[in-house]
């Protein structure tokens, strides 16, 4: 591994100590103590807790005849719906190691996904994929209503992996990270107790192989609640989502920025009372800004909270932050707030003379087991520090400039959005919030582009809201706002932004439209 400086011990964050349960153990009391309750529901299926479990414990042993066992790995593909669900559930139960296939993917990189996750098993929602050459493989099949028996699953060892998941790398080749129980108990007990009741009914938005969907999925069904599978139809139209949620009472709702934001927006168009049983929203993945559609939407919405959540593939749940009650006290970019219990988190200072700046390092349970079969880049990111306050001598390096103040981490950038232009230092999320200030701006990015070599410049787009056809001069506005070398050579109006899988707006697509289109 490699070592830090021992300035990364100041300032230090610790979130008290925690008693995470085994999160198998939370699901099999739930499933005692609510039998009878709705447990998972989507479009062609209702589940009971009882129902649900002994589906789980039928495919556990279908796995375990087929040769899965602890520290085996079990690949999964398949749509959004029941049967995913419960094929994840019954690979942890029998103590193998969930991966995650997303089938919209192309051929080739599910190929290299699966032969680099050395899965022994492909489990399948529908026809028989591709990729099912490449390994043994089965459907998963409906439940036959037998019934759960007596089935147990396997104790949770802390350092006994539940899933690998695949990160886009800078080289072009994914990576996979393995989380152990550890990081998913500690985060599951602690939504449990944070939450405004641990048995809401929550949608489950995030695609199934992002980190955010085992919050979704576990955090619920192991606090008692009720799971709804959104559609994949429904989860880049905002209006028909909105009206979703209204009608499937959904109160719980995990939201990239951007989806939230679009989701505000289409609420901002709909005349009279929404409908909305919300209780609870909470956004991660990027930096969260309370842009006056989100403003608006919670002002509507007294009864729920906006919760800011901070984490990585790396090292899942890290810290929070409950936004105050009322959306008027809202800065425009919130904190990341507090570690949660069992965290610890660390600065190591860009400049020694203000130590409370700079990038931020995690510790403690959250940290995760590391990339699968890359010890380089391990010695890179998971490095060795000088013993910290409570005894940590690992962290993990999250790339994530920060700010500590009042003991409350406020994000500042990712250490690779600072740029350079003319050797003035710019923050690229600066100049896209100042742009979202403008009236009538939907969404805005901003990306350093190289014409030609040796020229960095910045040009930015923007989408505008439904009803707005003429946004004025926004690189005027910006002139007023922002030191010259941050103002973008140009502000682009776009159609649409280019998102990835998980709903963040694609940077390099961006770039490339911006290189080969005309300015407006």
């Amino acid at each position: 591994m490699g070592r830090t400086t021992e300035t990364a011990r100041q300032p230090a964050l610790w979130g008290g100590a925690a008693e995470p349960e085994c999160l198998l153990t939370g699901l099999a009391r739930t499933v005692a103590e609510r039998p009878d309750e709705l447990a998972l529901v989507d479009e062609d299926t209702r589940l009971t807790y009882a129902e649900l479990w002994a589906w789980v414990a039928e495919l556990a042993t279908t796995l375990t005849r087929h040769g899965i066992e602890p520290g085996s790995r079990v690949a999964v593909t398949g749509g959004r719906g029941a049967r995913t669900v419960a094929a994840l559930l019954a690979t942890i139960a029998v103590g193998a190691t969930y991966v995650p296939l997303d089938a919209s993917y192309p051929a080739n990189r599910l190929t290299f996904m699966l032969r680099d996750s050395g899965a022994s098993l492909l489990l399948h929602d529908g026809p028989r994929p591709a990729i099912a050459d490449e390994v043994e493989s089965l459907a998963v099949e409906d439940p036959s209503g037998a019934g759960a028996g007596d089935f147990r699953p396997v104790s949770c060892e802390p350092d006994l992996p539940v899933y690998v998941i695949y990160t886009s790398g800078s080289t072009g080749t994914p990576k996979g990270v393995t989380i152990q129980h550890s990081c998913l108990d500690n985060m599951a007990t602690w939504q449990r107790a944070d939450s405004v009741r641990p048995d809401l009914r929550t949608a489950q938005f995030a695609p199934l192989n992002f980190d955010v969907c085992f919050q979704e999925v576990l955090g619920t069904l192991c606090g008692g609640g009720t799971l709804v599978i959104v559609p994949e139809i429904l989860r880049r139209d905002p209006f028909s989502f909105l009206t979703w949620l209204a009608e499937n009472r959904i109160e719980r709702l995990f939201l990239p920025y951007v989806a939230l934001h679009m989701l505000a927006v289409a609420a901002s168009a709909q005349d009279g009372d929404l409908g909305l049983s919300l209780l609870e929203v909470n956004t991660a993945g990027e930096q969260l800004l309370c842009t006056p559609p989100i403003q608006a939407l919670f002002k509507v919405l007294p009864q729920a909270r906006l919760g800011n959540h901070y984490g990585q593939s790396e090292s899942a749940m890290v810290s929070s932050y409950v936004l105050p009650a009322d959306p008027a006290d809202w800065p425009l970019l919130p904190p990341i707030g507090r570690p949660l219990p069992g965290c610890e988190l660390l600065v190591h200072p860009a400049d020694p003379e203000d130590p409370t700046t700079g990038e931020l390092l995690v510790a403690g349970a959250p940290v995760s087991l590391g990339y699968l079969g890359r010890p380089e880049l391990n010695a890179e990111r998971f490095v060795t520090v000088g013993r910290t306050p409570q005894g940590h001598t690992k962290a993990f390096r999250t790339g994530d400039l920060v700010r500590v103040e009042d003991d409350v981490v406020y994000f500042l950038s990712r250490l690779d959005h600072d740029v350079k232009i003319r050797g003035i230092r710019v923050n690229l999320l600066e100049i896209e919030a100042c742009l979202l200030r403008q009236p009538g701006v939907a969404t805005a990015v901003c990306v350093a582009l190289e014409p030609v070599p040796g020229s960095r410049q910045l040009r930015a787009a923007v989408t505008l809201h439904p009803d707005v056809t003429d946004p004025g001069d926004l690189r005027a506005a910006l002139t007023e706002l922002l030191p010259e070398a941050s103002v973008p050579a140009s502000v682009s109006v776009l159609p649409g932004l280019p998102r990835t899988p998980s709903g963040k707006i694609d940077r390099d697509s961006v770039a490339e439209s911006l290189t080969t289109q005309g300015d407006r």
